[in-house]
């Protein structure tokens, strides 16, 4: 771990090394630079969809959009708080650098909106094949669910390979979330850095998934 230098390139290759960063709270000036010997990562072929929310999909009240609401996003990720987490790592850089790399089609966020109102979703850095989930937020039931599933239809459909959620918690288990061992993830990175989503179908188009 060590200091982050404050520059989007760096970024860019650091995600590329299999390293991210992060603050060690909200209010935080410094980054810092990390790469876990166990990685999380959501295999896409095996993506489970609780059948909980399967059903809540089949009628599902939120309109799911991509690309629309980045900064919002981010800026609500950043302000979470809960019982069990009272402080977030993204800080002000963190929120300044990936609205940079949006602006340069690296960085794309998933939202659920709900009468006008931006109510979940979540974001993350997109680098050739591979996309390495960031945060996620919900206001309402479900939403940061429905936008991860959006958020895989969409990667599988592009033809990404890799969906790397760097840790596991909770949240994740139940669609199918592994733990793997740092030098297998690096492989699995190598070859999807190596591949080509289809440019007819990438993650970055802006579009309604569900209106």
């Amino acid at each position: 771990m060590s200091n982050f230098p404050l520059i989007a390139d760096e970024l860019l290759a650091a995600y590329a090394a299999g390293y991210f960063p992060m603050a060690d709270s909200r209010d935080a000036t410094e980054l810092y630079w990390y790469a876990p010997e166990l990685r999380g990562i959501l295999p896409l072929d095996d993506f489970h969809v609780p059948r909980s929310l399967q059903k809540f999909l089949r009628d599902c009240p939120y309109a799911v959009k991509v690309d629309t609401a980045f900064e919002q996003v981010i800026r609500a990720c950043a302000n979470i708080k809960t019982e069990k987490r009272l402080n977030t790592w993204i800080n002000d850089t963190i929120i300044l650098l990936y609205c940079e790399l949006a602006q340069r089609g690296h960085a794309h966020s998933v939202e659920c909106w709900q009468d006008g109102q931006l109510v979940g979703g979540l974001y993350g850095v997109s680098l050739g094949g591979a996309f390495f989930g960031e945060s996620m937020f919900s206001h309402v039931p479900n939403a940061s669910k429905v936008a991860l599933v959006a958020l895989v239809e969409r990667l599988k459909n592009a033809g990404y390979t890799l969906l790397d959620t760097q840790y596991v918690n909770d949240h994740l288990v139940q669609f199918g979330v592994q733990e793997i061992e740092k030098d297998v993830y690096l492989e699995l990175l190598e070859k999807a850095l190596n591949a080509s989503p289809n440019p007819s179908t990438r993650f970055l188009m802006a579009s309604d998934i569900k209106s």
